[in-house]
């Protein structure tokens, strides 16, 4: 689900944020404006390497090292209002996969050994950022066409009070909190034998496969040298799994499941993307601010 973090953050630059660029005529500088300089050799000398790295920072770096501030502090106020989602904790304590999550990076990893197989689940904090831009881009349109609905309706308060009741029930049903899809790249490998690759997707706490691979070289599923990559794609992808017997496809869904796809699994990956994408724009702030300011 869309967290409520992600609304809050977008909704003060959705709705209203006043420009901060200065109009053309007040940037603009003629010619006749500028002061004019004697270029002489004493002047020339009077220029040094060291004074111009003495020179003070732009102008704009005072303030946008404040705003940065600012949205660090709302940032990290939001976060100290909320506590370990269950999901995560209880998957963590009672899962059998050990999470590889390294700061700095999208990509977060879930391994673990079942007999002689390495099993290998990935997932990414890049899709929670397309996800959101997607439901902004779908908000946009459907204000958009409340809009025009409006206009095309009798020009009375009543048609514009009609519409707004009926948006502020779409909000008390939920229906802006669609469950966001979570894709998951699982790898099954066997010494010598290869590997099943599994694309799938964890929403509203089931896993859905949609494409089952198989390698005969396991590095194909995992490296993203450009020769792998091209052998990969190269390679008989197989049907889609929806198209396959309905039986086989059970089977497929129990195989996977024996392994750790559960829907413990589906319910961790979501609410751990979005705790993730969080403590990553945390540092991202932090670090921007520290750049600015130095």
């Amino acid at each position: 689900m869309m967290s409520l973090r992600a609304i809050a953050r977008a909704a003060p630059r959705v709705l209203a944020r006043p420009s901060t660029l200065r109009p053309a005529a007040a940037v603009v500088r003629t010619a006749a404006a500028r002061p004019s300089f004697a270029i002489t050799q004493k002047a020339s000398a009077a220029f040094t390497t060291s004074a111009f790295r003495r020179a003070p920072a732009g102008e704009v770096d005072e303030e946008l090292a404040a705003k940065l501030s600012s949205e660090l502090e709302f940032e990290t106020s939001v976060k100290e209002g909320e506590t370990l989602p269950a999901s995560i904790k209880d998957f963590l304590e009672n899962g059998q996969f050990e999470l590889k999550d390294v700061p700095g990076q999208q990509d977060v990893f879930l391994t673990r050994n079942f007999g002689n197989e390495k099993i290998t689940v990935s997932f990414s904090i890049a899709d929670l950022s397309s996800f959101q831009e997607q439901n902004f881009e779908d908000d946009a349109l459907a204000d958009d066409q409340d809009f025009e609905e409006i206009n095309s309706r009798d020009s009375t308060k009543s048609g514009a009070a009609d519409l707004a009741e009926e948006a502020e029930e779409d909000m008390e049903g939920g229906a802006d909190t669609d469950a966001m899809p979570c894709r998951l790249n699982i790898v099954v490998e066997k010494p010598n034998k290869g590997a099943l690759n599994v694309e799938a997707i964890a929403q509203d706490g089931t896993i859905v496969v949609e494409n089952v691979y198989y390698y005969k070289d396991a590095k194909l599923a995992h490296s993203s040298n450009p020769d792998a990559v091209h052998a990969a794609q190269d390679a008989y992808p197989g049907p889609a799994f929806g198209s396959l017997d309905e039986d086989l496809q059970i089977l497929l869904e129990r195989y996977l499941e024996e392994r750790g796809i559960t829907p413990a699994l589906a319910l961790f990956v979501p609410d751990y993307m979005d705790m993730k994408e969080q403590k990553e724009y945390l540092a991202w702030l932090e670090n921007v601010r520290g750049f600015v300011e130095a």
